[in-house]
């Protein structure tokens, strides 16, 4: 008798035992929520509902998660935001704190899978993908969901910018702040367009911008035919016919065009020559007008790490300055790029930008005083 009630005791406490890790199982299934959703290829992507874990590769994908509010979800992060007071990615000098979390890897997405694991994230996100198949290949290595993104440009890809910031914004939960930063890209760029619609009645300026960094800095032969700061206030790109995408052009063509105002954009001095160098000593340059009439303007980059979008609106602003300054009287340009940069970053980093690349928006005397 005393046997058989321990062993139907034992059996009941076993039943409730398995009853609970039943129930324990059935409660992490239903914590444990994900969804689907679409990335910039057209990959269907499995991802939690609210990851607290997360990591950007490629250019610029750290830079919208920034402005979407989610960096404090980032766990890791690529060689190039370990460089210590480097202070020419507006985003960057605002998270200092990135300078202290794990690596992942090196830059433009040129990542370790295995350090990638170590920091466990639930999402990676990541721009300039060749194709799907390495976007699926990465994933199958980590066995965390790969959200892979289009950068766009606030020019001719801004609807690839706009479909990954929302993107990004869905699978974070930030859809509305989303869907602000858009709209305050939207507003400005209206804004700088409505100042400037009706120029043609304005004495005409034709104006060329040199020394644009493309994967680095460059001499005063760089430029950009759809310059967007020139785009957004109609401005006489002298070199606009030359496609939709960055050039090299000729020494010919810059003393053929002989531009009324030239922009040098600072990112030059981070090489040798520079632009600025050359515009002083090429017997060539020193004989354009601009040069002569000392009409010579420095610009703050926007290509540092792919394209800085807030700082494409604060150059726009400063051209306009001084290609229609009756247009844009009320504008003092350090002020306006720090209002954009509160906006996007929360922190007001013009002045750090200035250091990082020795001076800022202003006129350049070529005898090496800006």
């Amino acid at each position: 008798m005393y046997i058989g009630s321990i062993a139907i005791f034992l059996i009941i406490i076993a039943s409730f035992g398995l009853g609970c890790i039943s129930s324990s199982d059935k409660l992490n299934e239903e914590t444990v929520s994900e969804r689907t959703i679409t990335d910039g290829l057209g990959r269907t992507v499995t991802v939690p509902t609210d990851p607290e874990r997360i990591v950007c590769q490629g250019a610029g994908a750290l830079r919208y998660i920034c402005y979407l509010e989610a960096q404090d979800a980032i766990v890791g992060v690529e060689d190039v935001e370990l460089r210590i007071n480097e202070n020419r990615r507006p985003y960057a000098i605002a998270n200092p704190q990135f300078q202290n979390l794990p690596l992942i890897g090196e830059h433009r997405g040129n990542t370790d899978p295995e350090k990638i694991v170590g920091v466990d994230p639930d999402v990676i996100f990541w721009t300039y993908v060749q194709s799907a198949k390495d976007a699926d290949e990465l994933q199958a290595k980590t066995e965390i969901p790969v959200v892979a993104l289009n950068y766009g440009n606030l020019g001719v890809y801004r609807d690839d910018m706009y479909q990954s910031l929302r993107i990004m914004g869905n699978v974070m939960d930030k859809n509305k702040r989303a869907e602000e930063v858009i709209g305050f890209f939207e507003m400005n760029i209206g804004n700088l367009e409505n100042r400037t619609k009706d120029t043609a009645n304005d004495d005409p300026k034709n104006v060329y911008v040199g020394g644009i960094a493309y994967s680095g800095p460059h001499g005063f032969q760089s430029t950009e035919p759809t310059y967007p700061p020139f785009e957004f206030i109609s401005a006489n790109n002298v070199a606009s016919s030359l496609g939709t995408t960055h050039a090299d052009v000729s020494k010919e063509a810059i003393i053929e065009w002989d531009a009324d105002i030239l922009f040098v954009d600072l990112s030059t001095l981070m090489t040798t020559p520079s632009a600025i160098d050359e515009l002083k000593s090429d017997p060539a340059y020193t004989s354009l007008s601009a040069v002569k009439n000392g009409n010579v303007y420095g610009i703050l980059p926007y290509n540092w790490y792919s394209s800085n979008q807030g700082s494409v609106l604060a150059a726009s602003y400063y051209a306009g300055t001084v290609i229609h300054p009756e247009r844009f009287s009320d504008i003092d340009p350090a002020t306006k790029a720090d209002e954009i940069y509160m906006f996007l970053l929360g922190d007001a980093v013009y002045e750090n930008l200035t250091h990082g690349f020795t001076s800022g928006f202003g006129k350049i005397s070529l005898d090496g005083q800006f």
